[in-house]
């Protein structure tokens, strides 16, 4: 069986928005209960130097269903981060959630080969689609969520592994 560029991308990429639309809710759910202010979990960052809850999660939306935007227009950049609160940034994911659903396996699969340049400033980075799904999309992708799971975990809300691996697609 061939892996096509749909595999590779929107199926991760459902997974893990999944898995983070879940954590999110429960994360809501425990600081509702614990008396925690959502407006203070979205600012809350690992570190002085990291980018806040905000920021992780608008770049989960941004790495999955904003790179296959972005193979479209083969140009891919940072993301922009809206000033949502917590249930903006549930919606955020829900939305990037309906983008992937709604993407056909022909349309995405159409894409492999395709130049793709990441630009940062005066920064350029050129990729092939696969490439830049595989090396630089998922990559990030992870990074981000897991960096949002821990920020819940860091607010006590009690998230375990299969919190973040939603549904594994396993053998029928």
């Amino acid at each position: 069986m061939a892996i096509t560029m749909y595999d590779i991308s929107v199926l991760p990429f459902r997974q893990v928005l999944a898995g983070v639309a879940g954590f999110l809710e429960k994360g809501r759910n425990h600081c509702i209960e614990a008396g925690i202010d959502l407006d203070t979990v979205v600012t809350s960052r690992l570190a002085p130097d990291m980018f806040p809850f905000r920021f992780q999660i608008a770049a989960v939306a941004h790495h999955s269903l904003g790179a296959l935007r972005g193979i479209e227009a083969g140009v891919f950049g940072p993301p922009t981060v809206p000033e949502l609160d917590y249930a903006g940034l549930q919606a955020l994911i829900a939305e990037a959630q309906a983008g992937l659903v709604a993407a056909t396996p022909e349309a995405v699969n159409g894409l492999e080969g395709r130049d793709v340049e990441f630009r940062l400033g005066k920064s350029r980075i050129p990729f092939v689609a696969e490439h830049f799904i595989l090396s630089f999309s998922l990559p990030n992708l992870h990074f981000h969520a897991t960096t949002a799971y821990d920020l819940l975990r860091q607010q006590g809300v009690p998230l375990g592994k299969r919190d973040y691996l939603a549904q594994l697609r396993i053998k029928n």
